[in-house]
């Protein structure tokens, strides 16, 4: 019977950080999958998500600035607030660059933004991080905390999915695309190709944010190892690579294969020696890389493609 329990609750933490993800490759897939905007900076708006909650709602401390003890809900929409303010910040810099000369100065600016959020003990606690972050319905005991939190996580993924389908299928979304085409034809209409470039890139980077926020909540603890580019960065570019760049629904589904397969790698480490248990870690990556190009090979455009409409 606990064997079962473990893999129960095993099971809801592994659909609750797979929606996390979900929702970060959603923000992604809506600035690269549908405007080509090249941000390998993830990580530094997941982190600003995850700190800004964390100070929010931690109990009060004199480790760090904040600990004011708001409502989870506070925190949440503060992740949002920040990420989408430092989104702005850095997206008027250099959004107007273009491709490798985007993703460069993205990830330039925002590992600098990550590595002050890391080193900044202040601020954020330095290296020991903040614990203590509060999680919604914690008092119902387990495992019904750890459902009503995947349920919130859920929702929260279903509502956006739902916002940027709509959003893409809109005259907003025909432009988007049309910008990610051909910024000169796009431009020649009349619209704004660096506004809506902006907008674009402050509403994924807001996804990305909440993300980190919700993952903050979900783990009860935010520190340096969190915003790691490996386990931010890198996995939310192959999940919206193999899931399908430009269809939110191999977005989602591409966050949730990659997901398990990282996760479940670990149950490993009770098998292995402790020998290949340093190289666990590695052999990670490896399979990962793996599974990447098995899909390339067979499925350049993803699991599932972006959908093509002719218009007449």
């Amino acid at each position: 019977m606990d064997i079962l329990y473990g893999w129960m609750m095993y099971g809801l933490s592994l659909l609750t950080v797979g929606g996390i993800y979900g929702i970060i490759v959603l923000g992604l897939n809506l600035q690269w999958g549908i405007t080509g905007l090249f941000n390998i900076g993830i990580a530094g708006f997941f982190a600003v998500g995850a700190y800004s909650t964390a100070i929010l709602t931690s109990p009060a401390t004199e480790n760090h600035v904040g600990g004011f003890e708001l409502p989870v809900a506070i925190g949440l929409l503060g992740s949002m607030f920040f990420s989408g303010i430092m989104a702005f910040i850095i997206g008027k810099i250099c959004l107007r660059l273009r491709g490798d000369y985007l993703a460069i100065a993205t990830i330039g600016l925002a590992e600098i933004l990550r590595l002050i959020l890391k080193n900044e003990v202040w601020l954020t606690s330095g290296p020991r991080g903040i614990p203590g972050i509060p999680r919604p319905f914690e008092e119902l005991g387990q495992p019904w905390a750890e459902i009503a939190f995947l349920l919130i996580v859920l929702t929260i993924l279903f509502i956006i999915y739902l916002a940027l389908q709509r959003a893409i299928h809109s005259p907003w979304g025909r432009v988007m695309r049309a910008i990610r085409e051909n910024e000169k034809a796009a431009a020649s209409t009349g619209k704004d190709v660096d506004g809506l470039r902006l907008e674009a890139f402050v509403i994924g980077s807001i996804f990305m944010g909440l993300g980190g926020a919700l993952l903050s909540h979900s783990m009860k603890f935010v520190g340096p190892s969190a915003s790691d580019p490996l386990v931010t960065t890198f996995l939310a570019w192959v999940m919206l690579t193999i899931g399908g760049s430009g269809n939110n629904k191999g977005a989602v589904i591409g966050a949730f294969i990659i997901w398990t397969v990282w996760s479940a790698s670990e149950l490993l480490s009770g098998v292995l020696s402790f020998k290949w248990m340093n190289q666990l870690s590695y052999f990670r990556v490896f399979l990962i890389g793996f599974i990447l190009q098995i899909i390339l090979q067979k499925k350049p455009e993803g699991i599932i493609p972006e959908k093509v409409y002719q218009h007449k």
